[in-house]
């Protein structure tokens, strides 16, 4: 009897897999060589032993492509179809900076507004950072990944809202000075999730499903505030780890803003749709979506708009942006003077949704592009110079031990150990794996991880070792102070 129903159990598995293939998309262009040539891009990884993709294409708000590449979960065979919902990381971030758009047309907030004015726990840094800073990744604020990988916390470890804002909350400088710079901030986009959360007085979640997904009728789509909460017909992320197996993908996030919203390649047409008929926001709104992008304090364009780049391929106006996390990989371009727009949603980190989304574009707009600029010899010089190589000094072990001891940084509120092992400085935490320090100057090193890549040393008047301050990705003089010279 038991057997009978592991038969059963397993024949209707399989036709349930039989009926989820049959029900992918195919929407093929009108033109059959085009459909055959952007094919041929996913084939490799359009097989039932491999993750995929789900790829949707418009053009005059219409579909005139749509298929699906590989499978969704590997554990039950299920395939990818075009109601398979995937995580788009940073791709997440137009439907942020559309919503603060929404609401100045309401009248209930200004692109300049401080956003102490919403956000009062922000630190004072003595600048004035406005809502228009977060948008365009001009306000200096620290980048939150790695103010926490610094930490001990991974991406693989349950992060919430309310841990990112106690970071921000200890922070005591600025990058650089609001609009003087362009620099990527996750942080920026939590903050900005949090603004429209306390002028609406609802979730960030509900409020989206309210007033853009409900009315767009992107009805499997939302914004992912709970790591508990399920997800139906979710596909399973998946990475190769270098000289590894296939892996399945950890996705812990309990925040919005930056990242965190689940949808589908369907529902994903319908918001591109929206850029040619606006059914929710209006056509002001739509042309600030497509044509506006922020400036420095010099006035130099800093091609980064609301939520998304602007800037051109080969001579035709795009705005796009691409997005990853825990092995999910997503891209979106939308191209207004040609009304053309791709969506391309991914399970596999191997994929990589920007390049096949250029092609893509190769392929449609090839007729429409600006013809190459013929390259003079007198005017370009191709660089021919070696890459850079780090420079290495060498310490005695005498001047080595000067650095060992224990150092605290309070922005943070962790410890990291300096010890000399044969002849070399490592940095160690608890949580983290070990940095090696390569000595380049007097007082300054380089480190070997992403997230601790310089430091330079400071000290007292009488020349004795105090701390450090750490430069790394987008992070920019970290304080940690040295509290123990010696370590037992």
């Amino acid at each position: 009897m038991k057997k009978a129903v592991v038969i059963f159990c397993s024949f209707l598995l399989a036709t349930l897999s039989i009926t989820t293939a049959i029900c992918k998309s195919v929407v093929k262009s009108d033109n059959d060589s085009l459909s055959e040539k952007v094919d041929l891009l996913f084939a490799k990884w359009d097989k039932p032993d491999s993750p995929g993709a789900a790829l949707a294409i418009i053009r005059d708000g219409k579909v005139v492509f749509q298929s699906e590449y590989g499978m969704a979960n590997l554990e039950y065979n299920i395939p990818i179809t075009s109601s398979t919902v995937f995580h788009i990381g940073s791709v997440s971030k137009q439907f942020v900076g559309f919503s603060i758009l929404l609401l100045e047309d309401e009248g209930k907030l200004s692109l300049d507004d401080d956003i102490h004015r919403y956000l009062p726990e922000v630190p004072d840094f003595g600048e004035t950072i406005r809502i228009r800073h977060l948008i365009h990744h001009l306000s200096g604020l620290r980048e939150q990944e790695t103010l926490f990988q610094l930490s001990g916390i991974s991406n693989a470890d349950v992060i919430k809202t309310e841990h990112i804002l106690k970071l921000v909350r200890r922070q005591k400088k600025l990058n650089f000075r609001p609009g003087d710079e362009i620099e990527y901030c996750n942080t920026g986009y939590v903050l900005l999730a949090q603004i429209v959360e306390r002028v609406t007085e609802k979730s960030f979640r509900e409020w989206t499903a309210e007033n853009i997904f409900k009315p767009l009728h992107m009805n499997n789509t939302q914004f992912y505030d709970d790591h508990t909460r399920i997800v139906k017909n979710r596909a399973y992320p998946y990475w190769v780890p270098e000289g590894t197996e296939l892996r399945k993908g950890t996705l812990n996030y309990s925040y919005v803003g930056s990242t965190s919203l689940f949808t589908t390649s369907d529902d994903m047409v319908k918001w591109l749709i929206n850029f040619v008929n606006p059914k929710v926001g209006n056509q002001k709104i739509m042309r600030k979506m497509q044509f506006e992008s922020g400036s420095l304090n010099s006035g130099e364009d800093c091609t980064y708009g609301f939520g998304i780049g602007v800037t051109k391929y080969k001579g035709l106006k795009v705005i796009l942006h691409s997005g990853h996390d825990a092995g999910y990989r997503a891209y979106d371009a939308y191209f207004p003077e040609q009304k053309f727009g791709i969506v391309i949603l991914s399970n596999f980190y191997s994929i990589n949704p920007s390049l096949l989304g250029q092609k893509i574009a190769d392929i449609y707009l090839t007729n429409q592009f600006s013809p190459p600029v013929p390259v003079q010899d007198e005017g370009f010089k191709a660089n021919t110079s070696s890459p850079e190589t780090k420079r290495e000094i060498l310490l005695t072990e005498k001047q080595l031990m000067e650095y060992v001891g224990k150092y605290y940084s309070e922005e943070l509120d962790t410890h990291y150990l300096i010890l000399c092992i044969n002849g070399k400085l490592f940095v160690k935490h608890w949580r983290n794996e070990d940095v090696i320090l390569t000595p380049e100057d007097k007082d300054l090193f380089s480190g070997n991880q992403w997230w601790f890549k310089k430091i330079v040393v400071t000290r007292f008047s009488n020349n004795k070792v105090n701390g450090f301050k750490l430069t790394s990705s987008r992070v920019r003089n970290l304080l940690f102070e040295k509290i123990q010279n010696r370590l037992k």
